[in-house]
C-alpha cells in the first residue's frame, strides 16, 4: 500500500513553540500480551508503517487493546503530544446534511477506506515526534497513526482533495467512510467507474470486506439509508432496548449521550428526560424515583417504534408542528410527499430554564 502521495497531503503537528517534549515512563506487559505485540511490531514493519529510533526526543507507551476476535490491536497512548498541538480547524461535514443527501437513492455503493489513517504520510519533520517504546525496541510512525490530534480532519482534507469536484453530487463522504449515489440504477455504473478510476489515479485504496457496491440500502453513519427514507440502525435500538435502568450518574450521562445521536427520531425527547436532568447536578444524590422508572419506560416504548424520517425534497412547502409544555418545546417539520402523504423530516425539542419557563 503505497499510500496518497505527500505533496497531496500529510499529518503535521504543528507543535506549539516551547513545548518541553515528554518522554513516558516504561510500563510492563504480560509475556503472552508481549508475544502478540511482538508479531504486531513484525507486520508494521514489514508494511514500512515504522521504523526503529534512536535517541527519541518525544517517546509514547504503547497500549494493547484485545479485539473481539481476540486479537491484541497496538494503541499509542499520545496524550501528551496531543496536548502540544493546536487544534485543526478543517470543517468536518454535518453528518445530518450527509445522511439527508444519501437517502431517497435509486442505487448507492458503500466504499471504506483501507487501514484508512495509514494511507496518509506524516510530516517528514514531525515523524520522529511519534516515537513509542515497545518490549523490543523504540519505533516511529512513517504514516498517519491513529490516535493523533487532528487525524480525522487530515483524512477529510485528503478526501475532499480527491473528490472536491463530486462531492454533494455523486458522492457523500465523511472522514473514511465513502457513498458513490445516483438517481436511477443504470446511471450508477458509470459514477462508479468514476470514482474508482479516481481512486485509482491518486493511490487511494479501499477496504473490499467494508464495501458495498450496486445495492438499494446500506448503514451509513450510523443510520440505514434507502430510497424511501432514513432509519435508525437497528443493531444500535436493539443495545439501547437492553441497557438496564442507569444505575450512577455516569451511566445516565452515557444513556443520555446514546438518545442524543438519534434525537431526530424521537418526538418530544426534552420533555421525556426532563425527569432525568436533576440526578446530573452537582451534589445532588442520584435518587432513581418512580418517575424516572417511568420516564424511562416511555423512552423505551418509543425506542421500539421509530418512525421512518425523509429528507426534504425541494419545490415542496415545508410544515412546522409545535408543541410546548411548562418544561419543554418541542417541534416537528414535515413534508407532503410526491404521493401526496405527509412525512416527517425532523423532530427538535428542548427543555426550558429558568425565566424561559415563565413563557
Amino acid at each position: 500500500m503505497p499510500g496518497l502521495d505527500p505533496n497531496l497531503v500529510s499529518h503535521t503537528l504543528n507543535i506549539e513553540l516551547g513545548t518541553k517534549p515528554v518522554v513516558q515512563p516504561r510500563r510492563n506487559f504480560h509475556p503472552e500480551v508481549e508475544k502478540q505485540i511482538k508479531v504486531e511490531i513484525e507486520k508494521l514493519l514489514a508494511a514500512g508503517f515504522i521504523k526503529p529510533i534512536k535517541h527519541p526526543t518525544w517517546l509514547a507507551n504503547i497500549v494493547p487493546v484485545k479485539k473481539k476476535t481476540g486479537v491484541i490491536r497496538i494503541c499509542t497512548d499520545y496524550r501528551d503530544l496531543k496536548r502540544a498541538c493546536p487544534k485543526d480547524e478543517f470543517p468536518l461535514p454535518n453528518m445530518d446534511i450527509l445522511i439527508d443527501s444519501t437517502s431517497g437513492q435509486g442505487m448507492l455503493s458503500f466504499m471504506d477506506g483501507f487501514s484508512g489513517y495509514n494511507q496518509i504520510k506524516m510530516s517528514l519533520k514531525d515523524a520522529e515526534k511519534t516515537a513509542f517504546r515497545t518490549p523490543y525496541g523504540n519505533f516511529y510512525y512513517t504514516v498517519m497513526p491513529f490516535g493523533l490530534k487532528n487525524a480525522g480532519a487530515t483524512y477529510q482534507r485528503a478526501m475532499t482533495a480527491v473528490f472536491h469536484d463530486m462531492m454533494g453530487k455523486e458522492v457523500e463522504d465523511y472522514v473514511d467512510d465513502l457513498v458513490v449515489k445516483s438517481k436511477t440504477r443504470l446511471g450508477h455504473h458509470e459514477v462508479l467507474r468514476k470514482v474508482l478510476e479516481r481512486c485509482r489515479l491518486y493511490g487511494l485504496k479501499m477496504n473490499p470486506k467494508k464495501c458495498a457496491f450496486g445495492v438499494s440500502s446500506g448503514k451509513f453513519l450510523g443510520f440505514q439509508v434507502h430510497q424511501r427514507g432514513i432509519d435508525v440502525d437497528p443493531e444500535k435500538t436493539r443495545a439501547l432496548k437492553s441497557l438496564s435502568p442507569p444505575k450512577n450518574p455516569k451511566e445516565l450521562k452515557s444513556f443520555m449521550g446514546r438518545l442524543s445521536y438519534i434525537r431526530r427520531f424521537i418526538p418530544g425527547l426534552a420533555a421525556m428526560i426532563s425527569t432525568f436532568t436533576p440526578l446530573l447536578k452537582k451534589g445532588q444524590p442520584y435518587i432513581w424515583s418512580k418517575e424516572c422508572q417511568e420516564a424511562y419506560q416511555q423512552v423505551q416504548q418509543l425506542i421500539a417504534r421509530l418512525p421512518t424520517m425523509r429528507a426534504p425534497t425541494p419545490g415542496f412547502p415545508l410544515k412546522l408542528y409545535l408543541a410546548a409544555t411548562n418544561t419543554a418545546v418541542g417541534a416537528l417539520l414535515a413534508q407532503d410527499s410526491r404521493e401526496g402523504e405527509e412525512s416527517p423530516i425532523y423532530y427538535v425539542s428542548r427543555q426550558l430554564k429558568g425565566a424561559e419557563t415563565s413563557l
